[in-house]
Parts: structure tokens; sequence; C-alpha cells
């Protein structure tokens, strides 16, 4: 599992964390204002039925009873002909009220209303009724000196329709508010992580080598004590790596002056006296010995040149065709005294790429010198250098034992070498190989040949 970024992080707790808190107070604020209007609704019906009590106390309970014994009621509002509508909506038919006397009998009501029977609940106390397909919401008031019982009713259509939009008044901006909040915080992250993008470009855009500290201009102020540590610690990496890579250097360069006088006084010696065959034998031994030693040093010279000097100076642009008969024609004496055959299967005429021309003849080279090396009497080397799908492409193909692929991937560190191995290599041809591929972005395969034994090596790397 991909693990998520710093900035998704961030995200992902701000928007839980405000989630966490807005919804509970949404919640909570919805509720309250329920039960504000639960108590608004019930002190307007407890106010109709003291109004009404003023009517019925001016009306008279014995004109309420003539009338009860002519059987009149209040009309119902739904089949008045001039119901009064607010936006579009009739709210006459949601009201009601009743009227008794101290039997028990109906003396005065809305036909809405008509059919719910006297409770007989105690004076001022509320109630939830239901009738029919809806419940009511009752207030009763008794008028002790008329022995009259008054009873204001509401239907719950309307309290449900305030609950409804008192949730959708409350829970629809927080519901389409969180995604909106969460993009504008994401945009707040992504401007406040800024320097630390910065950052990440300013390292990249660094050179292998570089002394130079980074500066951020405008950094904040958390970020100033990375920014010294990073560069004090970048300070004391390149000076340990510097002082490696002068040691690498210094060494390779004091061996070789005494390793060529040695050679010299060497063969001097061989050729000014006549020794014996023992002595002559154990010259001679002496002498590869001393070959192996001097190539070897040469070997650790150009590597230390690479770590030192390559990468150093500024990218250019190699042309790799030119570059790779520089190289032939410098080990046409490796060729011409061995038994190996060589061939150029592809060689363009102008194949540019950018980078170092001292870090890609080491390259080149180890490549070449390696085949000629580990391949048997009567080998053949080939190179063949072309362009594929944009990328120049290396190609050197032996003959040889080949690396079976289970040790391939340590053929790259130092010193390793092959198990049928010919020659005089030291393994650290395809070290030196693998340090200027690095340089330039590149990549290396080792392959088998094909069509029978062998090694088949593939660089690839950017052309120009």
């Amino acid at each position: 599992m991909t693990p998520l970024s710093l900035r998704s992080r961030l995200l992902i707790l701000i928007v839980i964390v405000l989630a966490a808190v807005l919804l509970p107070l949404g919640v909570l604020s919805a509720k309250r204002t329920l039960e504000e209007v639960d108590e608004l609704s019930d002190g307007r019906l407890a106010q109709a039925a003291r109004t009404l009590e003023v009517l019925v106390g001016r009306i008279g309970v014995e004109q309420l009873r003539s009338q009860r014994d002519a059987r009149l009621l209040v009309p119902s509002v739904s089949n008045h002909p001039q119901e009064l509508t607010v936006q579009g909506r009739t709210f006459e038919s949601e009201v009601g009220f009743q009227v008794f006397d101290r039997d028990g009998h109906l003396l005065l009501g809305t036909e809405n209303l008509a059919g719910l029977p006297n409770t007989h609940a105690a004076d001022g106390a509320f109630e939830d009724v239901e009738t029919g397909h809806h419940e009511w919401r009752v207030f009763t008031l008794i008028m002790e000196s008329e022995n009259i019982t008054i009873r204001a009713g509401e239907r719950y259509d309307s309290r449900h329709e305030i609950t409804r939009a008192l949730w959708i008044e409350h829970g629809l901006p927080t519901l389409l508010g969180l995604p909106l909040l969460a993009i504008l915080v994401g945009w707040a992250i992504r401007r406040g992580l800024g320097p630390l993008e910065a950052l990440a470009s300013a390292l990249a855009r660094r050179e292998p080598g570089s002394r130079e500290p980074i500066h951020l201009s405008d950094a904040p102020t958390e970020l100033q004590p990375v920014l010294t540590a990073l560069n004090d610690q970048i300070s004391r990496l390149e000076s340990a790596l510097d002082r490696e890579r002068r040691f690498s250097a210094d060494v390779a360069h004091e061996l070789r002056t005494p390793l060529a006088s040695t050679m010299i006084n060497l063969e001097d010696a061989m050729a000014s006296a006549q020794p014996d065959e023992a002595t002559r034998s154990a010259l001679e031994a002496a002498r590869a010995c001393l070959v192996s030693l001097a190539r070897r040093t040469e070997q650790l010279l150009a590597l230390a040149r690479l770590e030192v000097g390559a990468a150093s100076g500024p990218r250019s642009r190699v042309d790799l065709g030119e570059l790779a008969l520089e190289v032939i024609d410098e080990l046409a004496p490796l060729v011409g005294k061995g038994s190996v055959e060589m061939s150029v299967r592809e060689l363009p005429d102008h194949l540019f790429v950018e980078g170092y021309g001292v870090a890609l003849g080491a390259l080149l080279r180890n490549l070449l010198e390696n085949a000629f090396r580990h391949v048997p009497q009567g080998g053949h080397v080939e190179l063949a250098i072309g362009s594929v799908d944009g990328m120049a492409r290396i190609e050197v193909v032996d003959d040889g034992p080949g690396i079976p692929p289970d040790r391939r991937a340590a053929m790259f560190t130092r010193f390793q070498r092959g198990v049928d191995t010919h020659g005089e290599g030291y393994g650290l041809g395809l070290s030196i190989v693998q340090r200027a591929a690095e340089l330039h972005g590149a990549s290396i395969e080792l392959l088998d040949r094909h069509g029978g034994s062998g090694l088949r090596v593939v660089v690839t790397l950017p052309a120009a």
C-alpha cells in the first residue's frame, strides 16, 4: 500500500476535525431550534385558547347552548369558499378549536375537530391526540366561572414541515460546505507546503559534487532549522566524499610511478643478463604480477577520475559514433596482439547525448576491455551503437562463458569477477561502467547472447 503524502494526511485530518466539530454543532443547533419552535407553537396555541376564552365569555353560555340545540357548528375552512392561502398553501385546515360545557357536550367547534372526544385534560395541559390520519397538538383551557372547557388544536403537519425545513437549513449547508471546505483547505495546505516543494526542487536541481548551500527565498521560520541542518549535513558529507576520492586518486597516482620504474628496471635486468631458465621464469612471473598490478592501478585511477573530475564540469554534446572510433583506436594494440576478433555491427555517423565525454569514454572502453579479457582464444567481440525509441543504445556482445543470472547483480560490486574469467581482470570494469552510467541516468542490462553462450551488455541512455 502506497503511503499517503503529507498533504493528503493534513487534508484528511483537518476535514475529520472540521466534521467532528461542525456536525455535532449543527445537530445540537437544530435540536435547540426545534425545541424553541415547539415552545413557540405551544405558546401560540395557548394564546389562541385565551383569545377564544374572551370571545366565549362575551357570547355567553346560553347562546352557545342554543346553537348546539340547533346543531350549528363552525364550518370547516376546507369547505369555506374564501379560505386563506399563503404562498400557495392552505393553513387554516391545520388548526381548530372545541368548546365543551360542564357535562362534556360540544357547544362549538370546527368541523376538523368535531369528532375529537373530550379527554377531560387538566387546565393548561398540552396533549397529543390522534384522529383520522392526523396527529394533533391540543391545549386545554377551563373557564371555572362558566364551567366551560376550551380546546385549541394544531395538526403536527406544519410542525413536521418546520422540522424538515430546519434540518435542511442546518444540514444542507454543512453537507455542501464540507466538500467546498475540503477544497479550500487543500488549496491552503498546498500553499502552506510550498516551501517544502521548493526545497525538494532545489535538491533535485543540485549538481553532483556541488558545495553551494541551499537557499530559499522567504523560507518560513519553521523551515530555517531544517535548511541549516541540511546544509551542514551536505557540507560534511561532501567533505567526507571528497577526502575519499582524493585518497583514491592520490594512491592510484602515487603507485603508477614506482610500478612503471620497477617494470623498466626488471625488463632491463632481463635484457642485459643471461639468467638460467629458473631465473627467467621467476622474472617473467614477477613482470606479469607487475603488469596486473599496473592494470589494477589504472582502473582505480579511472574510477577516481570519474568520482572526482568527470561530473565537476558542465555537460556537453558527445557524439557516440566519434567517441567509439577513438576508443577502438586506443584499444587497437590490445586487439592486435590477441587472438580475439572484433567487429562493429552498427555505428551511426551522428548520435549525440548530453553528458561527460571522459565518463562515456571510460564506459565504452571498459565494456570492450572486459569483453576482450573474458573471451577464450579465437573468440569474437561485437560492438553496436544505435538509437531505439529516442534513446541511445550501446551494445557489446561476446561469445565468452557469460555470467549466470544469479550472479549478474553482484558483478557491479568492486573486485567481483566471473567464475570462468580469462585474462587479467580484477572486477573493476563493471564498477566503472556503472558509475559512468549513473552520471548520465543510464540503465545497464547483462543479458545472454542470442544463439549461444556469451554475454550481451546493453546500456541505454537519453539521446540529445
